[in-house]
Formats: structure tokens, C-alpha cells, sequence
């Protein structure tokens, strides 16, 4: 992230190392990764950031550059080789992780950038011989890395509710793993979960939430199908929406639990966490009746919210015939769209 943000200043490493009063080696070390830019003093840290910032970079990526420091500290923490039983240490434990940290953890293992990376509006790239296109770990990281996400989401689960947000975190972020027997695995950790209980919020709701979420990313949907039977009541809908404007930065204030998905009163946009569920509504995702189940209740929660922006209606009301128009939704999701088209056409009229 460092070296993307000053390369997309058009500076060289030379040129950002003077504005640093700094050795080039420093700034090198930090771009391949041999000295970790989180082991520098914190206001070293904002001194890189104001000094990319005064360079022109990219608020957009400076936000991320935060962002990828967490994901570093949750790595690092990882690949310790820490393995002690109490749980309250680990990063995971008190922190609840939004999307775009999530997706840089991704991005060290799949090498696809995260969502919320600007465009790049210059062409002009200044590299000295060959560069890693990802910051991808090597096949005997990411083999230690899962090794300590199962390990942990089982402690979370022998926690029982202490280890709630250990074990919910843990088992979303096993689902990047690529080995043969995670889909299984996964199913398993799923069945020794509780189900959510209509008319009362648990931390369970959140775990059984992730967990069926993170099971569509290989194939298996019964979770979320389970999910949407069983913990989409009321409560469970107001905890959804929460939960969605935290995951996708709409609720900027930092969580030590998921108590925050059942507050009733909440400053987040609506009609911003609409357009973001809109641009979701794509046939190809996994979690795509999840997504339909967000927009219907979303739309519920707010009379007049179809009033607000023309443009988002027109776009929203295309996803919807396109998924009406395909086979890849439920018919618990086909009956949620055709009651939001059916809300549009009304708009309209």
C-alpha cells in the first residue's frame, strides 16, 4: 500500500526518502517489506502519511494505508506462532474488522486488490526492475496463517459467548482458504453453532451470520438459506443493516463487540447503504439472497427512501428484472424482488 500510494505520486523512492529526511534503504525496506512499516513510532507513522498527503497522493489511499496496517498487525500476529490460551490477546478478540481490512487480508492471499482501491489517473509508474504485482504471502505462510485461524475459532467456540467475536472472525477469514477440506470444515464448525432464535439477539446471530456467509465462498448454500429461515426477524433485520454500514465504512466508529448490530438508533445513511446494496445485486455472488433480503428490508425500514434518487432507483429497478430474469435466486428472494419492483413501479406512478 505504501509503495502504490507514493508511486501513484509520481515520486521516487529517493525523492519521498529526502522529503522524509530519511536514508533511501529505510524507504526500501518498508516497500519490500523487510523492515515493517507497523514496528515505526506512531508519529513517524502520521509523518508518511502527511508527507504522501503534502506529495499528492490519494486521500482515498492514505485512509486505506491505515487500513493495511491493521491487516498487518492481525498477520503478524498470526504468524507468531502465538498459541496461548487467552483469547482477550488476540487482535480479532476486541476489534471488530470492517471490509476493507478484511480485504487486505485477502489481498496477501489471493492477490486480488481490494474493492475500495481508487483508480489510478496517472499512467506514469516509476519502477526499477522486477515488482511483485501483490503482496502475496509464500505457500508456507498462508499454510501457517489458516493453521492459526482454525486454531483460534476453535478457542473462540471452547469460550463459549466470551470468544463470540474470536470465533466469528476466525471461521469468516478460514473461508479464504483454499485447501480440500476447509468447505468441510467449515460445515462442521457451522453444525456445532446455535441457530438464531427468533425474537431474541445473541452473539450466536452474528457467528451463524458469517459463518453461512463465508460457506457460499465455496459453493455450499444451505447455511445462508438457513440463515435467512431462522435469523431474519425484526431483530435480526436491524442487525443485518447495522451490520452491513459497519462492514461497508458507512459507520465509521471503531467496535470491541457486535453488540452495536442491535442498536436501534443509528446516524448512518440509508440511502448511501442502499446504492452500496444495489451494487450488490449481482447474479454472481454467492451471497446474492443475502443481498436481496438487505435491500427488501432496507427499503421497509425507511418510507420514502425510493423518493431520494431517481438514478439509484432506475439503476436499482435493472438489478432487479435482471435477477427476475435469471434462475439464480431462491424463491424466498424472488418473492422479496418482485415486492421491490412492485415498490418502484408505485414510485413511479
Amino acid at each position: 500500500m505504501l509503495k502504490i500510494t507514493r508511486e501513484r505520486t509520481g515520486h521516487t523512492q529517493q525523492q519521498f526518502a529526502e522529503a522524509l529526511r530519511m536514508d533511501t534503504t529505510s524507504v526500501q525496506g518498508w516497500e519490500s517489506g523487510r523492515r515493517p512499516l507497523t514496528a515505526i513510532s506512531v508519529g513517524k507513522l502520521r509523518e508518511v502519511r502527511r508527507t504522501l498527503l503534502r506529495m499528492g497522493a490519494d486521500p482515498g489511499l492514505l485512509v486505506l494505508l491505515g487500513e493495511a496496517t491493521d491487516a498487518d498487525t492481525l498477520i503478524s500476529y498470526a504468524l507468531s506462532g502465538r498459541s496461548g490460551s487467552d483469547l482477550h490477546e488476540h487482535p480479532l478478540a476486541g476489534w471488530v474488522v470492517n471490509r476493507d481490512t478484511t480485504h487486505m487480508i485477502a489481498w496477501s492471499l489471493t492477490g486480488k486488490a481490494p474493492a475500495a482501491f481508487p483508480p489510478s489517473t496517472s499512467t506514469k509508474t516509476r519502477r526499477r526492475g522486477p515488482v511483485a504485482d501483490a503482496p502475496l504471502l509464500g505457500a508456507d505462510e498462508r499454510i501457517a496463517l489458516f493453521a492459526h485461524l482454525r486454531w483460534a475459532a476453535e478457542l473462540g467456540h471452547r469460550a463459549g459467548d466470551a470468544g463470540a467475536l474470536l470465533r466469528r472472525q476466525a471461521l469468516y477469514l478460514c473461508s479464504y482458504d483454499e485447501a480440500p477440506d476447509t468447505a468441510s470444515w467449515l460445515a462442521d464448525m457451522r453444525r456445532h453453532l446455535a441457530a438464531p432464535t427468533r425474537g431474541r439477539w445473541t452473539p450466536h446471530w452474528a457467528d451463524y451470520r458469517s459463518v453461512a456467509a463465508g460457506m457460499t465462498r465455496h459453493g455450499n448454500l444451505d447455511g445462508i438459506h438457513a440463515f435467512l429461515s431462522y435469523g431474519m426477524d425484526d431483530i435480526g433485520e436491524t442487525a443485518n443493516l447495522n451490520y452491513w454500514a459497519y462492514w461497508l465504512g458507512l459507520d465509521p466508529l471503531p467496535r470491541a463487540d457486535d453488540s452495536f448490530m442491535v442498536a436501534r438508533s443509528n446516524s448512518w445513511d440509508r440511502l448511501a447503504l442502499l446504492r452500496r446494496l444495489t451494487d450488490r445485486l449481482q447474479p454472481h455472488l454467492g451471497c446474492i439472497d443475502l443481498n436481496v433480503r438487505s435491500v427488501w428490508s432496507l427499503i421497509g425500514s425507511r418510507p420514502g427512501l425510493l423518493a431520494a434518487d431517481p438514478a439509484l432507483n432506475t439503476a436499482l429497478g435493472q438489478r432487479v428484472c435482471d435477477l427476475l430474469d435469471s434462475d439464480v435466486v431462491s424463491r424466498r428472494s424472488r418473492a422479496d424482488l418482485e415486492s421491490v419492483h412492485y415498490g418502484l413501479r408505485l414510485h413511479r406512478v
